[in-house]
């Protein structure tokens, strides 16, 4: 078997660290707990709603990426993604960003995408079609490049003006941008005006697209949504009370503006659904196989998406202990065409300590924490 695999490709596999249902302060533990059990990356969703009621948290992704700066090391880390539009003007976006940059040296990146009216209503302004979406997000993407060259801009465009404006602080290098993609016309953008591309479906044809505008050569970031527990019925269970959305269809889920729209739709969606879109259980062949067709698609970079609270075992028994060691990450035999990454260089104690401080604050009551 090693002889037919002779193609050297560096595959990093990555955590996501999902806002929709965790407090500030756990979505802080799990990138460390992600760091200390040899993840490289990690993706952190931006929004201001959770997609469901259920699912209870939406925190400010900026302030959590500065807790997240302190008290990693190595992990790389990218927002998953924000939409730089309409809730948040794109100059302010490029000043949140580059203030993290700067946190965080070499190890953030900037995830932009086209965004959904369940988080960018809320400001009042009218939620645009999606062509002219597209058309803001390329425009948005040039107002963040242009002020992250420093010195003082202005930009007079179609959707967004800027004035006399100066970001003074901004990290040594370029801070990349990434831009999510669903389909072949949003991938052609991506792969003309964005360093990488972060994608849901692991369908080769986007990545091709991306790669024919421009995108050749660039990251490409592919998430895979997974619910782990003891049980692949208790992973299914689990999913479905909390991530029904998974099941939904169609763009409308861009279209509608509040998380109970969201369980109305959802009310239709049976268990089985929402298995068919998250993969659930305990079996890591399973989240091995489904990795395995972003690598095959042509992704260099496959994120596993938790739902819903799959976290809790991350914390109760130790990340290097459940999801990630199960799958092997570090393993020539499990993944021989992708070198392993770079052994931690956070000590055991460290560990520890983490984890002793974490169980305290993770077991008081939920108001001593944070009121949802």
């Amino acid at each position: 078997m090693a002889a037919t695999r002779t193609r050297t490709r560096n595959v990093q596999l990555g955590y996501t660290l999902s806002s929709e249902e965790r407090l500030p302060h756990e979505l802080v533990y799990l990138a460390q707990a992600a760091e200390d059990s040899g993840f490289t990356f990690a993706l952190i969703s931006d929004h201001f709603h959770p997609w469901t009621d259920k699912q209870g948290s939406a925190p400010f992704v900026w302030s959590v990426l500065g807790g997240i700066a302190t008290q990693t090391k190595q992990l790389r880390v990218g927002t998953g993604v924000t939409c730089p539009t309409i809730r948040m003007h794109p100059a302010i976006v490029a000043q949140a960003s580059a203030t993290v940059a700067c946190l965080m040296p070499d190890r953030f990146f900037l995830g932009v995408g086209s965004g959904e009216s369940l988080n960018e209503h809320i400001t009042g302004q009218l939620w645009p079609p999606p062509d002219m979406r597209q058309d803001m997000l390329e425009e948005a993407v040039e107002v963040l490049r242009l002020l992250h060259e420093g010195g003082e801009r202005s930009h007079h465009g179609r959707f967004f003006e800027v004035h006399d404006a100066r970001i003074y602080n901004l990290p040594e290098k370029p801070l990349p941008i990434y831009m999510a993609a669903a389909g072949e016309q949003a991938a052609k953008l991506a792969g003309r005006v964005a360093d990488g591309m972060i994608c849901t479906d692991p369908s080769p044809d986007t990545p091709t697209a991306f790669k024919a505008a421009g995108g050749k050569g660039k990251p490409l970031y592919g998430q895979v949504a997974v619910c782990w527990a003891k049980t692949e019925a208790d992973a299914v269970r689990m999913a479905h009370e909390v991530w029904p959305n998974a099941g939904l269809h169609g763009r409308f889920k861009n279209e509608v503006p509040r998380p109970s729209h969201i369980e109305e739709a959802a009310r239709a969606v049976r268990p089985d659904d929402v298995a068919k879109e998250v993969v659930c259980g305990p079996d890591p062949e399973r989240h091995l196989e489904a990795i395995a067709e972003f690598v095959k698609a042509g992704f260099d970079h496959v994120c596993s998406t938790p739902p819903p609270k799959c976290g809790k075992v991350l914390h109760t028994n130790g990340l290097s202990l459940d999801y990630r060691s199960s799958l092997n990450v570090r393993s020539p035999a499990r993944w021989p065409d992708s070198p392993s990454p770079p052994p931690s260089s956070i000590s055991a104690r460290t560990r520890r300590s983490r984890r002793a401080a974490h169980s305290a604050c993770w077991s008081a009551p939920s108001p001593a924490r944070c009121r949802r």
